[in-house]
């Protein structure tokens, strides 16, 4: 091969490669230009490991029937507003917050409500969560739950009710122990004990409920056998110092 033949051919491969160069970095600019579209939604239950109340195809139902599912779309016409305020609007939705990853995956991260009684009274049955906010009572809520029935309005489960099922959650003596509250009026609650052998235990209004139970706890501990035998059918703690069987 001539030395000029060498020349030419060395020259050619220098101005292909410095074309296909060019070519490539024209590509990758409009390629950056371009819009890239969602590939995948992703929800993450910040409190899955205890407890699922929040379901992906009822998230995905949404999404869909208000027509802002974002995958598929561009990323740049999503409204991660409108998922994120979608998806709170779902009965068992606490907090919810979303976001997009770099690789175009929105990530919506949840945490539940999580239900602390349930009220059974003439109007239905509701529950009340640990913010003290009404609950629906949905199928998927099998908690073990402090359970209140009779006379009951909003204002008092939210109030004294919530502040004694928080009590009772804690309390390691009385929890197994308590079957349900039962209120016949503002001025008299009546306890219910799972021992069913038991008579029910009068505690009147619901204040001083840790020294009434206290009491009880005490009395039942030194005098439970002779309790049963006895038969009575109530005990009532609303007297200082003293349970006053009948």
């Amino acid at each position: 091969m001539s030395p000029l033949t060498r020349i030419l051919l060395r020259t050619l491969g220098i101005v292909l490669t410095l074309v296909l160069f060019a070519l490539a970095i024209a590509w990758g600019y409009r390629r950056a230009g371009e819009p890239e579209a969602c590939r995948s939604i992703t929800y993450i239950l910040a409190d899955g490991d205890e407890r699922v109340y929040v379901f992906r195809n009822e998230l995905e139902g949404m999404l869909h029937s208000l027509d802002i599912h974002p995958v598929g779309r561009r990323v740049d016409q999503l409204s991660l507003q409108r998922i994120e305020n979608t998806v709170r609007q779902h009965p068992m939705v606490r907090t919810a917050e979303c976001y997009i990853t770099p690789w175009h995956d929105v990530r919506v991260v949840i945490t539940q409500r999580v239900p602390l009684l349930r009220v059974q009274n003439a109007d239905g049955t509701y529950l009340i969560d640990t913010d003290r906010r009404l609950m629906q009572a949905r199928p998927a809520v099998k908690d073990s739950v402090l359970r209140v029935t009779g006379q009951v309005e909003m204002t008092m489960a939210a109030g004294q009710l919530a502040d004694f099922a928080f009590w009772l959650r804690d309390n390691r003596y009385w929890r197994p122990r308590i079957d349900h509250v039962h209120i016949r009026s503002a001025e008299m609650a009546v306890v219910l004990l799972r021992d069913k052998r038991l008579p029910h235990v009068l505690i009147g209004r619901m204040d001083d409920y840790e020294k009434k139970l206290h009491k009880l706890q005490l009395f039942l501990d030194k005098g439970r056998e002779a309790t049963r035998d006895k038969q009575y059918t109530e005990l009532d703690l609303r007297y200082a110092g003293q349970v006053v069987a009948r």
